[in-house]
Order: structure tokens, then C-alpha cells, then sequence
């Protein structure tokens, strides 16, 4: 029974993104009502809330970049801004009757099993609640992280995370500095190399950058995909077999190796200073970290205005950045484009399993779990966008989609069956883990010479899925022989 000024629903959701308003979703076109989403914001959307930095927008095209039950024909360019997106997060969760299960402001801080109710003990600042089943939907990319520069609280003027930006911030004519060379940053740097004054952009290691042609859709096309939608699903299909393709070369680097010729020829071409052009080429094989698309970037940095520093960071002091040559760079504000707590998630120091062990402390440094989606020891909870979920190649709503089925299948044995807990058989746990890790042997995320956020603090690769999508929604199927099931 529930705890005494507790709440209880039959499924808590955590976090109303692109995973927990899809879980919703699909919740409901299920016919089961019985769920609460708790989202610890003021409106849903997750990443897409939360990223507001300018020119941050998705490096997936629209049309696959969203749910596959609801196209959406209005999307203005081919890769859409970040408010359009978020947008279209509000508008799903509105038409399919999701907000009415938000709790807005409503965070949860720990999440423990009790075997002897065999429920899911929630509990967070707005009280205490209890659940039969716990969707974990925060996301990978929901805990930014910084890292600990020696002097780092010394500076005086604002820093801040690319994804907790400061729209007050004085940047117009100002010393800027941008640290980090990911998906974010060269979003940013174009946006606002025409305003500051000076822009220094700290470079750890040189990206593969390729062109992103974006365009813009044109009325007929808009037309056409409201009228005709077979016209936006062939689009959708179209990009999601070209996405796929794709994998051969992630797979064989020998093959990635053919279109970093087409990356140096792009870069050659944008950047005309030689010794720029050396310090912005990378020294590993593309697609051992992400790779970003952009068409401005490399114009940006070779403006007057910019310097590119390749040395790394020796402290802060008060009015700028100390580099490892004993440089001061003095500054007005800095933005750390540093990325996030991927492969090691802060949500899984909170959550405890039978055993009273949270998941940080069963993982050990190193996520793992049952088609990237539950773990032994945990009854009843579910993770979405879990351990080899991440995609380095398409979009990732293709294995969220695919994770929701798999999810409502193990719905369908808990109230179908009348069990009352389902968990993954750890042998078969075991057996899956090692066919992930077989699977990455040789693929360019493992032996193409870097250290990419792909890889955990053991040097292995707990984000991403080394096949096709097409692969993983083949295995995403609850099989009953794979999992403890116990009933009443």
C-alpha cells in the first residue's frame, strides 16, 4: 500500500520530452490512463526548452526528426530552428491530450524500489508518490556539464552553458569567449561572431565538419505534404534510407575514409589561410566523434574578429582565461559549449533497486542494460533513451518510437497477466551486453584514434547502438523467456 500522503499511479513518467510526451502518447492510444508525467520545468519539450542559444537547431531533417504518428507539414526548413521544434513538442501534447497528466514544476530527487509493496517510492520537493511502473525519460543530454578549471568561480564576468543561456548577457562589442567545438558551438559561433567584438573559440580538438545544406521548404512543398501527406512519408522515407546507408561506413572506417576526402575537400575550399586550415584539420578518423553539418562555421572563424586557441586551459582568473602557453586571454564573457553528463547520467545516483545499490553503483562507471531499456535488480523500471540507445547516424525519435513498443509490451504482460513486476533475466542481460560490445569492435565510434563523449570512464562504448535502426526495432520486442515475471 501506498505510504501514508502518498499519491499513487499505475505508471510515473519522468520528463516530458521527446520520450515521456512520446510514452504519453502512446500510453494513451493504448487505452491506459492511469499515469502521471513529471517534468520539473514549466512547459514540456526537455532539450528543445532548454537549448535557446542563438542558431541552435537540429542537425536531423524535419520530416524524420519527428514522431512518425504525426507528421507535421508546416515545418518551415529541411533542419528546423529550435523554436519551431519546440513548437511542435507543445502542439503533440496538446492534440493528443497529454497535459492534462503534466505535472508542471514537479521534480523528482529519488526513486527507490520497495520489495516489500513492490512499488516505486518517488519522492521530490511537491511530495511523495508511489508508482507500479517508473519510465525513465529524462534524456541524455538534460545535465550539461562544465569542467573544473582551476579558478573557475574567480571570473567576474557572466558564464554560462550553451543550454542555460543567458539572454540578458551583454555580448554586443564584447571579449567573448566560446569553449568547446561540438554541435553547439558552431552554432553559436556564426551567430554571434558579427556581434561581439572579439571572439576567441578554445579548441580542444578539431571537428570533421560537412556541409549542411539547409534550405528552406517552399509553399508548393508545404502545400503538397497538408494535402497529399504521401508526399512528406516518402520524404521521411527517402531520408531515413539514405540515414541508414550511413551505417556502412560508421561500421568500416575504410569506408568513412572515402567521405573525409569530401570533408578536407570541403574544408580547403572555406578556409583559405594554410595554417589555419592545418590547426582546423582533425587527426582522427571522421565519425569517431559526431560529426557536424554546418554552412557557416568555417566562414566564421576566418573572419578578423575571431582567433581560434588550440592551446589548452591552464585556470581562470578574474578578468579572462590563462591558457596551458601562460597566455592571458581577457574577457568579457564567457559560454561553455562543453556538452553533457552522457555516458555517466547524475538521475542514476537517485534511483535504487531492490538491493537498496542505485544504478550508479551497479553500473560502476559503465551503463548497461537490456536492449538499452531495463535493468536487472530494477522491477518495473524503464528507461528510455538508455544505455546503447544513442544514434550516430539518423534520428533519434526512430528509437524512441521503437523503445515505446517495446515498452507497452511489458505493459501488456503486467496487466495482462496479472504480474505484478518484470525485470530483465541477468544472464540474458549479460548475453545482450556482450553482443553490444562485440558489435562496436572495429566501427569508427572504437578504433578511429579519439576519445569522443561516445565512450564511458572504463573507455567503452555505452551510448551508442552499433547497428541499424532498422535492427534495433527487428530486436526491440518484449520476448517473455528474457524476463523475471512475477505475479500476485
Amino acid at each position: 500500500m501506498a505510504r501514508s500522503g502518498s499519491e499513487h499511479v499505475h505508471v510515473a513518467i519522468v520528463g516530458a520530452g521527446f520520450s515521456g510526451v512520446g510514452a504519453a502518447i502512446r500510453l494513451r492510444q493504448a487505452g491506459i490512463h492511469d499515469f502521471v508525467v513529471f517534468e520539473r520545468g514549466d512547459e514540456v519539450g526537455g532539450v528543445w526548452r532548454d537549448n535557446r542559444y542563438p542558431g541552435c537547431a537540429c542537425d536531423v531533417e524535419s520530416p524524420l526528426y519527428s514522431y512518425s504518428f504525426a507528421p507535421n507539414p508546416e515545418w518551415s526548413r529541411m533542419f528546423s530552428p529550435q523554436g519551431e521544434i519546440l513548437d511542435y513538442v507543445r502542439r503533440c501534447a496538446s492534440e493528443f491530450g497529454v497535459l492534462p497528466h503534466v505535472r508542471f514544476g514537479h521534480a523528482i530527487s529519488e526513486a527507490a524500489w520497495n520489495p516489500a509493496t513492490k512499488r516505486w517510492q518517488l519522492d521530490g520537493p511537491r511530495g511523495q508518490f508511489t508508482a507500479d511502473v517508473l519510465v525513465a525519460g529524462m534524456g541524455a543530454l538534460s545535465e550539461p556539464w562544465v569542467p573544473g578549471f582551476r579558478g573557475i568561480e574567480r571570473f567576474e564576468g557572466p558564464a554560462f552553458h550553451s543550454a542555460r543561456w543567458d539572454p540578458d548577457a551583454a555580448l554586443d562589442g564584447q571579449r567573448v569567449a566560446v569553449v568547446g567545438t561540438g554541435a553547439s558551438a558552431i552554432q553559436i559561433v556564426p551567430r554571434i561572431q558579427q556581434r561581439v567584438g572579439q571572439l576567441r573559440l578554445f579548441q580542444r580538438t578539431a571537428p570533421w565538419v560537412l556541409p549542411r545544406r539547409d534550405r528552406a521548404f517552399k509553399p508548393v512543398e508545404r502545400q503538397l505534404f497538408a494535402n497529399l501527406p504521401i508526399t512528406q512519408k516518402l520524404l521521411r522515407v527517402g531520408l531515413y534510407l539514405r540515414h541508414e546507408s550511413l551505417v556502412l561506413g560508421f561500421r568500416n572506417p575504410s569506408i568513412m575514409r572515402v567521405v573525409q576526402r569530401q570533408a578536407l575537400r570541403y574544408l580547403h575550399h572555406q578556409i583559405e589561410d594554410p595554417q589555419l586550415r592545418e590547426r582546423l584539420r582533425p587527426d582522427f578518423t571522421l565519425g569517431c566523434k559526431r560529426v557536424l553539418l554546418s554552412d557557416d562555421y568555417y566562414p566564421a572563424l576566418a573572419q578578423d574578429n575571431v582567433e581560434l586557441v588550440s592551446a589548452g586551459i591552464r585556470e581562470l582568473v578574474s578578468n579572462g582565461i590563462v591558457d596551458t602557453e601562460g597566455r592571458l586571454h581577457e574577457l568579457d564573457a564567457i559560454i561553455w559549449a562543453t556538452g553533457f553528463h552522457v555516458a555517466n547520467p547524475p538521475f542514476a545516483k537517485h534511483v535504487r533497486g531492490r538491493s537498496g545499490e542505485s544504478l550508479a553503483e551497479v553500473w560502476r562507471g559503465s551503463p548497461t542494460a537490456h536492449l538499452g531499456s531495463m535493468v536487472a535488480g530494477f522491477p518495473n523500471l524503464f528507461l528510455l533513451t538508455g544505455p546503447n540507445t544513442g544514434l550516430g547516424h539518423s534520428s533519434m525519435l526512430l528509437m524512441i518510437e521503437a523503445q515505446l513498443e517495446l515498452l507497452l509490451g511489458v505493459l501488456r504482460e503486467l496487466d495482462g497477466r496479472e504480474a505484478v513486476t518484470v525485470e530483465p533475466d541477468p544472464a540474458v542481460q549479460a548475453r545482450y551486453v556482450d553482443q553490444i560490445d562485440r558489435g562496436g569492435k572495429g566501427t569508427v565510434w572504437t578504433a578511429g584514434g579519439c576519445a569522443s563523449w561516445y565512450l564511458d570512464q572504463t573507455g567503452r562504448n555505452s551510448t551508442l547502438w552499433p547497428w541499424s535502426t532498422h535492427a534495433y526495432m527487428r530486436r526491440a520486442k518484449f520476448e517473455r523467456g528474457d524476463y523475471v515475471v512475477d505475479g500476485v
